[in-house]
């Protein structure tokens, strides 16, 4: 099991972004936090990266559903969302997969959750072009 899902889209990074945002919001998610890790990495390292947003998704509903069943799931909330530029000019978009992530939880009542987060997470990449 691959702890990600991910597809290379042909569009501009900034279009990049705001069609992954538009396809999470489409699906339930809202887009809590957003972190700039080029930005970061030139204000803090003074280093160069390629553009490279994590995206922090959460769906209100199953986020309570889960905080209901395990209350340190936190740790794992948001969901993050990666669009990248690869090296080859192209972009790539990455969610989690919550299945993989919340495996190392020993908690049944999660796995219904984090499997329908899961293939909420799968159609979105999907649906992004």
């Amino acid at each position: 099991m691959t702890y990600h899902f991910s597809k290379i889209v042909d569009m501009p990074f900034d279009k990049a972004v705001a069609a992954t945002t538009e396809v999470l919001k489409k699906h339930g998610f809202g887009v809590l936090t957003q972190i700039d890790v080029k930005d970061t990495l030139h204000k803090k390292l003074g280093v160069e990266f390629r553009p490279y947003l994590i995206l922090g998704a959460c769906n209100p509903k199953l986020a309570h559903q889960a905080l209901t069943v395990e209350d340190k799931i936190g740790t794992m909330l948001p969901c993050n969302v990666v669009v990248q530029q690869r090296g080859d000019n192209r972009i790539e978009v990455s969610a989690v997969n919550p299945v993989a992530s919340m495996s190392a939880i020993d908690n049944p009542k999660l796995s219904g959750i984090s499997q329908q987060v899961g293939d909420m997470l799968k159609q979105v990449i999907a649906e992004i072009h």
